[in-house]
């Protein structure tokens, strides 16, 4: 089964609205089972985790703590300021924050070219955790220069859901595009995914449950 962007919306939604299960649930289980993936490809660290303002970034944030959790170095960029975080990225901004995890965050103006370039030069992997399925147009500055600086950075690369950049339902770039050695998608993979042209910009596509009940899914409600 592959799954449209609409189709991701709707089922997170009814998980969250009909089921009572809450969107900060959905996303721990995310961020958690991408750590635990990320072990399971032999990460020892350092990570660098480039987060989003939205819920990719909360996606991140999740996963850095546990990656810490795990005793693996990482630190964690945010590109925006953590007082415009809303919904669940907020929430999980708030423990992040307190476990100790190296932070940086680098607001709302484009990140120093040099300093960015060293500090994802010198990471094991990267998390891309910038924009996931609901990106519909080109990536904008200073985002574009982060994703440039993040393919030339000679890490492994580990997109969260969807490389940031890639249209989910063409798997079409849509301008600077994350070029990653992996990537972990939520439920099912993305319709784009069957695209051939996806194939070079996600890698090796992983499939990380984040409990959905399973009544959700065709057949089973």
């Amino acid at each position: 089964m592959f799954l449209t962007r609409e189709q991701v919306r709707s089922l997170d939604r009814r998980a969250i609205e009909e089921f009572g299960v809450p969107g900060v649930v959905l996303m721990e289980n995310a961020g958690r089972n991408m750590a635990e993936l990320l072990r399971a490809l032999g990460v020892h660290g350092p990570v660098a985790v480039c987060c989003g303002k939205g819920n990719n970034g909360g996606d991140g944030f999740v996963i850095a703590r546990h990656l810490d959790n795990l005793g693996v170095p990482v630190r964690v960029l945010l590109f925006g300021r953590p007082e415009a975080l809303t919904g669940e990225a907020a929430v999980m901004f708030g423990p992040l924050a307190r476990s100790g995890v190296p932070l940086t965050a680098c607001g709302d103006a484009a990140p120093d070219a040099d300093s960015l370039r060293r500090e994802l030069g010198a990471a094991e992997w990267v998390v891309d955790a910038l924009f996931g399925t609901g990106l519909s147009g080109p990536v904008r500055p200073p985002f574009d220069a982060v994703i440039r600086a993040i393919n030339g950075s000679g890490a492994r690369v580990f997109a969260v859901d969807i490389p940031s950049g890639l249209d989910c339902d063409t798997g079409r770039p849509l301008g600077a595009t994350v070029r990653a050695r992996h990537t972990a998608t939520t439920v099912a993979p993305k319709s784009g995914f069957t695209r051939p042209e996806a194939r070079e910009w996600v890698g090796q596509v992983h499939v990380v449950d984040i409990g959905l009940p399973r009544a959700l899914w065709p057949g089973n409600g």
